[in-house]
């Protein structure tokens, strides 16, 4: 299993100690520091959708020009994701064939 995400995220660290408390193994990649790459992205999209994994809430969407956003909600340039990986919604979890956006309790009841 691994984790996706950055540490100081109230919900990554919810889901990181949800895990924890039920000694699961896993590990995290801290995408701001250790940066993420296409590939990565392009297999995620393989098992979700986009609207799942954007967070357009978020402030990094909000600094995006309409240009950008449109380039992203169309998958045409995806390259924004890495390079400001704080545009996902976190965490991602990867356990196997199954993906997690987000943090919800009973997704990772299921899981483990």
């Amino acid at each position: 299993m691994k984790m996706y995400g950055i540490p100081n995220c109230d919900t990554v660290r919810k889901a990181r100690k949800y895990l924890d408390t039920h000694q699961v193994n896993y590990e995290f990649h801290d995408f701001k520091k250790q940066g993420l790459d296409l590939t990565t992205i392009e297999n995620w999209l393989k098992m979700t959708g986009l609207e799942i994994l954007v967070n357009k809430r978020s402030t990094s969407w909000k600094q995006l020009s309409d240009e950008q956003k449109q380039a992203l909600i169309s998958a045409t340039d995806l390259t924004v994701l890495t390079e400001m990986p704080t545009l996902i919604k976190r965490p991602v979890l990867e356990a196997g064939d199954t993906l997690l956006v987000g943090f919800k309790e009973s997704d990772y009841q299921q899981l483990v």
